[in-house]
Protein backbone atom coordinates (compact mmCIF):
# COMPACT_ATOMS: atom_id res chain seq x y z
CA UNK A 1 0.00 0.00 0.00
CA UNK A 2 1.63 3.48 -1.01
CA UNK A 3 0.67 6.75 -0.21
CA UNK A 4 -2.53 8.48 -1.63
CA UNK A 5 -3.58 12.23 -2.70
CA UNK A 6 -7.15 13.35 -2.53
CA UNK A 7 -9.02 16.38 -3.69
CA UNK A 8 -12.01 17.69 -2.18
CA UNK A 9 -14.42 18.48 -4.47
CA UNK A 10 -11.83 20.88 -6.20
CA UNK A 11 -12.93 24.14 -8.49
CA UNK A 12 -10.00 24.36 -10.74
CA UNK A 13 -9.28 22.27 -13.16
CA UNK A 14 -5.81 23.70 -13.83
CA UNK A 15 -4.62 22.61 -10.42
CA UNK A 16 -6.24 19.29 -10.37
CA UNK A 17 -4.42 18.35 -13.70
CA UNK A 18 -1.18 19.40 -12.01
CA UNK A 19 -1.76 17.07 -9.09
CA UNK A 20 -2.50 14.42 -11.39
CA UNK A 21 0.50 14.91 -13.05
CA UNK A 22 2.35 15.23 -10.15
CA UNK A 23 0.42 11.98 -8.82
CA UNK A 24 1.78 10.07 -12.09
CA UNK A 25 5.03 11.35 -11.64
CA UNK A 26 5.49 10.18 -8.36
CA UNK A 27 3.72 6.73 -9.22
CA UNK A 28 1.02 7.30 -6.23
CA UNK A 29 -2.99 7.15 -7.23
CA UNK A 30 -4.99 10.85 -7.51
CA UNK A 31 -8.60 10.51 -6.08
CA UNK A 32 -11.34 13.10 -6.87
CA UNK A 33 -13.88 13.32 -4.45
CA UNK A 34 -16.73 14.74 -6.43
CA UNK A 35 -18.76 17.03 -7.49
CA UNK A 36 -15.86 18.73 -9.15
CA UNK A 37 -16.00 22.84 -10.06
CA UNK A 38 -15.51 21.13 -13.95
CA UNK A 39 -15.88 18.09 -16.34
CA UNK A 40 -13.17 16.08 -14.80
CA UNK A 41 -11.07 16.06 -17.64
CA UNK A 42 -12.10 19.05 -19.58
CA UNK A 43 -9.32 20.91 -21.52
CA UNK A 44 -7.61 22.70 -18.67
CA UNK A 45 -7.17 19.40 -16.59
CA UNK A 46 -5.59 17.92 -19.19
CA UNK A 47 -3.68 20.59 -20.37
CA UNK A 48 -2.13 21.06 -16.93
CA UNK A 49 -1.75 17.17 -16.68
CA UNK A 50 -0.25 17.13 -20.33
CA UNK A 51 0.86 13.81 -21.53
CA UNK A 52 0.75 12.35 -18.03
CA UNK A 53 -2.70 12.12 -17.32
CA UNK A 54 -2.35 8.71 -19.42
CA UNK A 55 -0.37 7.56 -16.52
CA UNK A 56 -2.03 8.93 -13.95
CA UNK A 57 -4.14 6.31 -11.39
CA UNK A 58 -7.14 8.30 -11.10
CA UNK A 59 -9.66 7.11 -8.69
CA UNK A 60 -13.62 9.27 -8.73
CA UNK A 61 -15.56 9.18 -5.99
CA UNK A 62 -18.90 10.59 -6.42
CA UNK A 63 -19.44 11.72 -2.97
CA UNK A 64 -17.31 12.45 0.42
CA UNK A 65 -19.34 9.26 2.00
CA UNK A 66 -18.31 6.71 -0.81
CA UNK A 67 -14.59 8.01 -0.66
CA UNK A 68 -15.27 7.21 3.23
CA UNK A 69 -16.76 4.10 2.60
CA UNK A 70 -13.61 2.80 0.49
CA UNK A 71 -11.16 4.21 2.55
CA UNK A 72 -12.58 2.60 5.36
CA UNK A 73 -12.38 -0.47 3.69
CA UNK A 74 -8.48 0.22 2.89
CA UNK A 75 -7.72 0.86 6.72
CA UNK A 76 -6.24 4.41 5.84
CA UNK A 77 -5.35 7.35 8.17
CA UNK A 78 -7.09 10.69 6.19
CA UNK A 79 -4.63 13.45 7.01
CA UNK A 80 -6.46 17.06 6.07
CA UNK A 81 -4.12 19.62 4.59
CA UNK A 82 -4.87 22.17 5.93
CA UNK A 83 -4.72 26.07 7.46
CA UNK A 84 -6.51 25.10 10.60
CA UNK A 85 -3.85 22.77 11.51
CA UNK A 86 -1.49 23.14 14.80
CA UNK A 87 0.89 20.49 13.37
CA UNK A 88 3.45 21.54 10.73
CA UNK A 89 3.92 18.74 7.86
CA UNK A 90 7.43 18.26 8.96
CA UNK A 91 6.67 17.87 12.25
CA UNK A 92 4.70 14.86 10.87
CA UNK A 93 4.68 11.14 11.16
CA UNK A 94 3.84 9.80 8.04
CA UNK A 95 2.68 6.54 7.04
CA UNK A 96 2.92 4.52 3.63
CA UNK A 97 -0.92 3.92 3.76
CA UNK A 98 -2.01 7.38 4.50
CA UNK A 99 -4.49 9.31 2.42
CA UNK A 100 -3.46 13.32 2.20
CA UNK A 101 -6.83 15.25 1.42
CA UNK A 102 -6.62 18.76 0.16
CA UNK A 103 -9.74 20.90 0.31
CA UNK A 104 -11.47 23.10 -2.20
CA UNK A 105 -9.13 26.26 -3.59
CA UNK A 106 -12.24 28.37 -2.71
CA UNK A 107 -13.32 26.66 0.74
CA UNK A 108 -11.19 24.27 2.11
CA UNK A 109 -13.26 21.28 3.53
CA UNK A 110 -16.35 21.35 5.87
CA UNK A 111 -16.25 20.87 9.54
CA UNK A 112 -17.95 17.32 8.86
CA UNK A 113 -14.95 16.35 6.82
CA UNK A 114 -12.21 18.05 9.24
CA UNK A 115 -14.20 16.15 12.04
CA UNK A 116 -13.23 12.97 9.85
CA UNK A 117 -9.73 13.47 9.85
CA UNK A 118 -7.44 11.24 11.87
CA UNK A 119 -5.16 14.02 11.57
CA UNK A 120 -4.13 17.75 10.65
CA UNK A 121 -0.98 19.32 9.22
CA UNK A 122 0.12 22.61 7.76
CA UNK A 123 2.42 24.73 6.34
CA UNK A 124 3.61 27.74 8.15
CA UNK A 125 4.16 30.59 6.72
CA UNK A 126 5.30 34.26 7.08
CA UNK A 127 3.13 36.57 8.81
CA UNK A 128 0.66 37.71 6.88
CA UNK A 129 0.15 35.41 4.55
CA UNK A 130 -2.52 33.60 4.21
CA UNK A 131 -2.50 30.17 2.30
CA UNK A 132 -0.43 28.66 -0.90
CA UNK A 133 -1.42 27.32 -4.49
CA UNK A 134 -3.22 24.11 -3.72
CA UNK A 135 -1.07 22.22 -6.28
CA UNK A 136 1.76 23.45 -4.41
CA UNK A 137 0.89 22.90 -1.38
CA UNK A 138 0.01 19.42 -2.08
CA UNK A 139 3.31 18.68 -3.25
CA UNK A 140 5.26 20.21 -0.82
CA UNK A 141 3.47 17.82 1.63
CA UNK A 142 3.67 14.66 -0.62
CA UNK A 143 7.64 15.21 -0.69
CA UNK A 144 7.70 14.91 2.64
CA UNK A 145 5.09 12.12 3.09
CA UNK A 146 7.25 10.48 0.57
CA UNK A 147 10.82 11.10 1.86
CA UNK A 148 9.63 9.73 5.43
CA UNK A 149 8.26 6.69 3.75
CA UNK A 150 10.77 5.87 1.07
CA UNK A 151 8.39 6.40 -1.22
CA UNK A 152 10.02 8.11 -3.83
CA UNK A 153 9.93 5.95 -7.47
CA UNK A 154 13.32 4.29 -8.28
Amino acid sequence: MSLALALFEPDIAQNAGTLARTSACLGIGLHIIEPAGFPVGDAGFRRAGMDYLDRAVIHRHASFAAFESWRAGENRRLVLCTTRAAIAYTGFDFSESDVLLLGRESAGVPESVHERADARVVIPLAAGTRSLNVAVAGAMILGEALRQTGGFPG
